[in-house]
């Protein structure tokens, strides 16, 4: 939760005019933060920042958690947002679609020869990702996906309070944010390939990807997040422990979840999403 919020939380909690005002200007940022990840047009997130802050200010003493107020604030941005927002012709895709996520044989080969090589410069550069690359990336997801990582990995809201600001199903969230995460490893694997000058041809023994593996790569994120139950998650834990390119996989996406973690979200207010 940002410190922000939190502050204006305490100071409409006085309920004077002066600490509304000083309330109002330190939400600013986040919902203006928030409306760029949905819009991705600046001057479609000022416009949105502007009259949900206006329209907000009869309900923002109402709240009762710090939470509650933010859940709020993102739901009035993202239907402002929706209904304005400007389509361009290059938009990418609204889809992503998991087998196109995935490694393929090369790259699990590679994957297992990464892990038994010890520290490499290329495991060095995926681990600590420049942040301009790393946010380039997160924008480059499409938006619905986008905006589910960002409000969960970045604001920190729970799946269900994400469900509640997008009014989608749990389940839906969970797999579009697993997506979004994929979507991210993969853009960081290809620029560090593209800076290290990795980038060899399939080898002739390259591993097949097993069916068992798809199973495995398409929870990764329920386990990452300890949402798997038992009896899957014993079962994830003993395939990986006997194939290393899925362990390797899953050390792979937990980085890149640990550097989006690490984001400021005040770094989305600064860009603009390239679809526009």
């Amino acid at each position: 939760m940002r410190a922000d919020v939190n502050r204006a939380f305490n100071l409409l909690q006085s309920g004077t005019p002066a600490h509304v005002l000083e309330a109002i200007e330190l939400l600013k940022d986040t919902v203006f933060s928030f409306s760029m990840t949905v819009c991705g047009h600046r001057e479609d997130a000022e416009d949105t920042m502007q009259e949900v802050l206006v329209k907000a200010i009869p309900y923002l003493s109402k709240f009762d958690t710090p939470k509650a107020l933010t859940t709020w604030l993102y739901t009035v941005a993202r239907n402002r947002c929706w209904m304005s927002r400007r389509r361009s012709k290059f938009a990418p895709r609204e889809h992503l679609s998991l087998d196109e996520l995935m490694p393929d044989a090369a790259e699990l080969d590679h994957l297992r020869e990464m892990a038994f090589a010890g520290p490499t410069p290329e495991k060095t550069a995926i681990a600590r990702q420049d942040v301009s690359i790393l946010l380039s990336a997160i924008l480059k997801i499409p938006p619905a996906y986008r905006i589910v990582l960002v409000l969960h990995d970045v604001e920190e809201l729970s799946t269900d309070e994400v469900a509640r600001v997008l009014n989608l199903k749990e389940g839906s969230v969970r797999v579009r944010l697993h997506r979004a995460r994929l979507f991210v490893r993969k853009e960081l694997v290809s620029s560090v390939k593209f800076r290290t000058g990795v980038n060899k041809p399939p080898p002739a023994t390259a591993l097949p990807r097993s069916q068992k593996c798809k199973r495995i790569f398409a929870n990764l994120s329920e386990y990452l997040d300890g949402n798997l139950d038992g009896a899957l998650c014993n079962e994830l834990e003993r395939h990986m422990a006997g194939c290393t390119p899925c362990e390797a996989f899953l050390s792979s996406l937990r980085d890149s979840v640990h550097q989006i973690r690490a984001l400021p979200s005040n770094l989305f207010g600064q860009v603009q999403s390239p679809e526009n």
